[in-house]
């Protein structure tokens, strides 16, 4: 298995990807093992966090087998290159942007692009994505109605995603689930409440080992 493939295969087992955004690098760590703790394999460090490289590094470096480091809200090139020389592993995109895909496939790194529209989730797909990344994601049916016509789509929605409506999401066709303040919320982090970050990523991957589609 490639370090690609693998990437991807974290990426999707167990499906939920958690969307790491902190005014302040300080607790980043803690909120990666927490998630962990709780199943998941997956972390995305949003580059809108102060010093988000140098936790890509450190997360990368610290995690690894246990779950892959990628990076969050990458717009250019130039931010791509420098996330996966951070570490990063994926890169995540909060909108359409195809000149990020031959830079990070050039580098063997996984890419979600961030679509809204049927025709950009599209035109993300045969940019070359590896997954696209609904965002914001209104709803299930929203979600339900790109799939019908567009079946080999790879989706993640993101935003809008809580424990009430990730079983609808998934049931709409969804082959992971981008969640952020629903799973890592501003209150978990003032408080630093660790363990309950871990339920509540424990809670998520629960549910979509029930609900996801075969």
């Amino acid at each position: 298995m490639t370090a690609h493939s693998e990437t991807l295969a974290r990426l999707l087992d167990p499906g939920i990807v958690p969307v790491i955004r902190a005014d302040s690098p300080e607790h980043i760590m803690a909120v990666c093992e927490a998630l962990v703790a709780g199943g998941i394999t997956a972390l995305e460090i949003t580059m809108t966090t102060p010093g988000a490289l140098a936790c890509i590094s450190e997360a990368a470096q610290r995690f690894a087998p246990r779950a892959i480091t990628g990076a969050g809200s990458v717009t250019t090139a130039e931010m791509c290159r420098a996330t996966i020389q951070a570490g990063a592993q994926f890169v995540v995109t909060p909108i359409m942007r195809p000149e990020i895909v031959p830079v990070a496939k050039a580098a063997g790194c996984a890419v979600v692009l961030g679509a809204f529209t049927p025709t950009e989730a599209q035109l993300a797909h045969e940019t070359g994505a590896d997954l696209v990344k609904i965002f914001p994601a209104e709803s299930p049916a929203f979600i339900k109605a790109i799939l019908a016509p567009l079946p080999h789509l790879k989706i993640i929605p993101t935003s809008g995603v809580t424990v009430q409506t990730a079983p609808e999401f998934l049931a709409a066709g969804c082959a992971a689930l981008g969640v952020g303040s629903n799973l890592v919320s501003p209150k978990i982090l003032r408080e630093q409440n660790w363990p309950e970050l871990t339920r509540l990523a424990a809670e998520f991957v629960a549910i979509i080992r029930r609900f996801r589609k075969p």
